[in-house]
């Protein structure tokens, strides 16, 4: 008689899968993050959270929305750390993607393919309105790709840019309603044009 063996954990049968949540700032992407998280926690997954450590706006530590939601994360300095510190999870999901480097396409497809479920989120593109960091490839070879929209902050359509209310222009800039607020096309290249 054939009795089939348990698959252990990190060898599970097929490979995993790489998630992306892309918008601009305050479009909920890590909101939804934290929401995808949590039920595979209720699943009883084993799930483990990275952020890189510059991100310290709301917590030095935990992954923290806008709205306040939150969820405990180990913050690296490098894409390569998350091979390391995940060990044995189910799902690891990556906060602030675009502030690493483009290292994590690699990472996130080595995870993959040990069979996790990768789920990641991050801004698609920066104050200018040009790709950020490795989104642009993790979007290319994500299996499931969620776009979100915030509300324009100027006219009330929906935004897919943030917009940056100084001219400060450092690629990277942590900041929150008072730095950036969300536009609609329309608004973001009006608001681009008074600047120069």
């Amino acid at each position: 008689m054939f009795v089939e063996q348990p698959i252990p954990k990190g060898e599970k049968e097929g490979a995993g899968w790489v998630e992306v949540i892309c918008g601009s700032m305050f479009s909920g992407k890590t909101e939804e993050l934290i929401r995808r998280l949590n039920r595979a926690l209720i699943a009883k997954q084993t799930v483990e959270i990275f952020k890189p450590a510059i991100d310290t706006r709301y917590h030095d530590t935990d992954v923290v929305s806008h709205n306040e939601s939150t969820i405990r994360s180990t913050p690296v300095q490098f894409a390569n750390d998350i091979v390391l510190l995940s060990g044995n999870s189910d799902v690891v999901g990556i906060d602030e993607a675009q502030f690493f480097d483009e290292s994590l396409v690699e990472v996130c497809n080595q995870l993959a393919a040990t069979g996790k479920r990768v789920i990641i989120a991050g801004l698609d593109m920066d104050f200018e309105g040009n790709p950020f960091g490795p989104i642009p490839n993790l979007l290319a070879q994500a299996e499931y790709v969620t776009k979100v929209h915030a509300i324009c902050m100027n006219c009330g359509a929906l935004a897919s840019y943030s917009f940056r209310l100084n001219n400060n222009k450092q690629k990277v800039m942590l900041g929150e309603q008072s730095t950036y607020e969300a536009r609609c096309r329309k608004c973001f290249l009006e608001g681009q044009s008074n600047q120069d």
